[in-house]
């Protein structure tokens, strides 16, 4: 443990869909700088999605930098004082490069990127199981959402990519692991590790074993040897490397976004939380065991805090689009100028005023898990304007978590969940859009239940830095777990009667099913 005198400092590089952030924190887990840079969204074709892998690496660089020059600015010696870094990232999305020339062998193929349609139904016929073939091993459905998928369509589509596996030169990753090989010296050096949370959302990995599953391995082809290590989600991995800002200091914690918001969130068995971004994700801490879904949910890893602690489980529902469909309207659209408007704007009217809007834009994950669905509004008349348009926007991100809660009810049981000392099932959440109070109180609303918004609503940059800090022993576990980071916390209480609630509910459903088997519509 560091000593009370001196200045102790953990940061964390929170690299998410649409941008790259880096965050520096006090010994009390509160923010001192941070730095935030949006990055290019490619779409080659319809429904597909790509980064360029060294536009990532360039904005952690230039995140990395503005932090140390703000923070001597506010005479803090965060150069000095820096004990360890935590990495947390979008999950899913994937990286092929050459080992050789460290440079990738294609775009990122993006968690969201629906290209992989022609492979997963391929692979749900040909494979005894189904869609559900590998559920047991490794908690997921085949889904376009999963990396192997994503590497199979490299493998299969990318010359570049065949080649490179012949020759040995392939390496394989998630963003943590090609940031990580990137900031730790690359070709000169660099570490080919995951850890155990991004390496649960491959389809690859073995829950219960931790390790790439070789039955899977061979059912679909992948070669081993362009996999990385993978390790548990706080411990000392490595340094940054001298071209990077920071050289020196220890890389000691690592969870693929999601997971990180669990550990920010301070959930533990039979806690859950939702986070609101570009998708929303919602977790259940189940504990040591991993849960199977009946009911469309994915069985994952919630984290494990060390080589040697034990690791805990989670069911998620994932959510394709959420904060994406506030984008669309700004971007798309031009209903808003700024995606803070919409808040202002939903609140001109009452309610949605009859209208349902399902932003299946690249098809539905959980718990429908359907990529025939496309986006739909329902229910226009001439009475409808923007403003019931945009309303109906923020309930669909609070009816799509309602969908999932449900099922996580359902597949964990009255005993999987934990109630406040009300009797109260609570639901915690953060990310960048739960600062719209409307948007947080439809929620509680739809729900029934409370919801609960800490202060420091950017929780998943917080977990990696409690990962982080663990291992470098700026904290203690029970320390964290205690609430390190306490703060006043704002509860949305539900004021919706039950009979409203429901029939809002129904008729959400009744949109849902309108918004299947309409991905010819383009064609």
């Amino acid at each position: 443990m560091a000593g009370e005198g001196e200045e102790v400092y953990v940061a964390a590089i929170d690299q998410g869909t649409t941008s790259t952030r880096f965050i520096v924190y006090d010994r009390h887990a509160k923010p001192v700088a941070s730095h935030q840079l949006e990055f290019t969204q490619h779409y080659p074709e319809a429904g597909w999605v790509e980064h360029d892998p060294m536009e990532i690496i360039d904005t952690v660089k230039v995140c990395m930098k503005e932090v140390v020059d703000k923070a001597k600015d506010g005479k803090c010696n965060v150069v000095a004082g820096l004990k360890a870094i935590g990495i947390t990232n979008q999950r899913e999305t994937t990286v092929m490069w050459s080992k050789s020339t460290g440079r990738p062998l294609y775009n990122a193929i993006v968690w969201m990127d629906a290209r992989t349609s022609p492979v997963c139904r391929r692979l749900e016929s040909e494979l005894s199981g189904g869609r559900t073939h590998f559920v047991e091993t490794c908690g997921l459905p085949i889904s376009t959402y999963f990396s192997a998928m994503k590497l199979l369509w490299l493998m299969e589509n990318v010359d570049a990519v065949k080649d490179a596996i012949q020759t040995g030169d392939a390496l394989f990753g998630t963003i943590d692991t090609w940031l990580i090989w990137n900031l730790m010296g690359g070709v000169a050096g660099g570490q080919h590790v995951t850890d155990c949370s991004n390496a649960s959302r491959t389809m690859l990995m073995n829950l219960k074993t931790l390790d790439w599953d070789k039955p899977t391995l061979e059912a679909l082809g992948i070669p081993v040897k362009i996999l990385p290590k993978i390790i548990s989600n706080s411990e000392k991995i490595g340094e940054v490397a001298k071209e990077f800002p920071l050289a020196g200091v220890p890389i000691s914690g690592c969870l693929g976004d999601q997971h990180a918001a669990m550990l920010g969130q301070l959930c533990r068995k039979g806690e859950a939380k939702s986070t609101y971004g570009t998708g929303a994700f919602i977790l259940l801490n189940t504990g040591e065991e991993p849960t199977q879904s009946s009911h469309g949910l994915l069985s994952t890893i919630a984290y494990k805090l060390g080589p040697t602690a034990p690791t805990n489980y989670a069911l998620e529902g994932s959510i394709a689009i959420a904060g994406a469909a506030v984008q669309w309207l700004r971007d798309s659209l031009g209903i808003i100028q700024t995606a803070a408007e919409i808040e202002k704007l939903a609140e001109t009217v009452q309610d949605s005023g009859g209208i349902y809007f399902v932003p299946a834009f690249n098809g539905l994950f959980a718990p429908w898990w359907r990529d025939d669905a496309r986006g739909i509004c329902i229910g226009i008349t001439r009475f409808t304007n923007k403003g019931h348009i945009a309303r109906a926007v923020l309930e669909s991100m609070c009816f799509q978590v309602n969908d999932v809660l449900s099922s996580m009810h359902k597949d964990a049981g009255e005993a999987g969940e934990v109630k406040s000392a009300d009797g109260e099932f609570l639901l915690r959440v953060d990310g960048g859009a739960t600062v719209n109070n409307l948007l947080m109180q439809i929620q509680a609303d739809l729900l029934g239940s409370p919801v609960v918004r800490p202060a420091d609503i950017e929780t998943t940059a917080l977990g990696a830095a409690y990962a982080a800090g663990l291992a470098a022993g700026v904290w203690k576990e029970e320390q964290v777990f205690a609430g390190l980071h306490k703060e006043n916390t704002t509860v949305f209480r539900p004021k919706l009667d039950e009979a409203h609630r429901k029939k809002r509910a129904d008729s959400w459903y009744k949109a849902v099913s309108r918004s299947f088997d309409l991905a010819d519509l383009s064609l």
